[in-house]
């Protein structure tokens, strides 16, 4: 499926291809960025294990974290994994850029599936860390679902790696992403 553009408006249209694809496949582990919550509310009581990879804390605004703890304490009641940690693809690197200049391999590693779309790099970051964080199993093939900025528009089937060896991790299907 290909959404004409991106953005929030395809979130539900994701979700319902990320799942159908999933029940096909028989794949078990979903793994969703959302960083107010909202998107990972679409994939709530669906019979995956699911996932929820915010923004790291301190994204926006030094010291404070995107997601309302009230809303994480939900999810969680609600058997849905939060991971807040250091995005995969910026992290000590980034820093480098903006007080020194120049390029580092994790922006550029973003840049290249950028490419794709915004969502393919978000999607294949979110699994990595998900993976490293060891939240999803090692080896099996998982969906990922991303998007530029707030909601869904991008789902993959993938088989992500650690981040060691993050250039084995195998994008399997492109389920849906903007044209």
């Amino acid at each position: 499926m290909y959404f004409e553009k991106p953005g929030a408006e395809n979130t539900s249209a994701t979700v319902k291809l990320a799942l159908k694809r999933a029940g096909e496949l028989g794949i078990k582990h979903v793994v969703v960025a959302s960083n107010t919550g909202e998107t990972a509310r679409y994939f709530l009581n669906q019979g995956v294990n699911l996932i929820c990879v915010t923004h790291q804390s301190g994204f926006r605004n030094p010291g404070e974290n995107e997601m309302d703890e009230n809303v994480r304490q939900e999810l969680e009641g609600k058997g849905l994994k939060v991971l807040t940690t250091t995005h995969l693809l910026a992290g000590v690197g980034r820093a480098v850029r903006i007080d020194f200049g120049g390029l580092y391999p994790g922006e550029l590693m973003a840049q290249t599936l950028r490419m794709l779309g915004q969502g393919v790099k978000v999607a294949l970051e979110i699994s990595v860390m998900a993976l490293d964080a060891g939240l999803i199993p090692h080896g099996e093939e998982i969906i990922a679902v991303g998007g530029a900025g707030r909601g869904a528009d991008t789902a993959l089937v993938l088989t992500p790696e650690h981040s060691q060896q993050i250039f084995k991790s195998r994008i399997k299907e492109i389920i849906c992403k903007p044209r």
